[in-house]
């Protein structure tokens, strides 16, 4: 059975393009205020399904993973806060987390899909 694939309009990935712009703001702002974060991640798996197949469906799984393994560093983090370790393992996840959203933020704005 022939796969089809469908080519989306302009207007919608320009809309995806959008939503994946504000995720990655939610994101970046979530070390502030912390909910963000969550919301950012429900807008992922709501919309996900409409950017498959194009090119920003690769941000959406970047995003995703950037906040399920931001999470995990976090809580690796707390956890050994007891035997001082996790001050580093914190700052290396928040430096982590730092470092995926400027890069998929800089690859949106060029247009470029993530290396996923």
């Amino acid at each position: 059975m022939k796969e089809e694939f469908i080519i989306p309009h302009e207007d919608q990935i320009k809309s995806l393009k959008t939503i994946t712009q504000v995720v990655y703001v939610l994101y970046a702002l979530s070390y502030f205020t912390g909910i963000t974060g969550i919301v950012g991640i429900i807008i992922n798996y709501v919309k996900r399904d409409d950017a498959q197949g194009t090119w920003l469906e690769s941000h959406f799984t970047w995003q995703i993973r950037t906040f399920w393994y931001g999470l995990l560093w976090c809580i690796i983090g707390w956890l050994t806060l007891v035997i001082l370790i996790g001050f580093l393992v914190l700052f290396a996840g928040l430096c982590w987390m730092i470092y995926r959203i400027v890069k998929g933020w800089l690859y949106l704005n060029d247009g470029k899909p993530m290396p996923v």
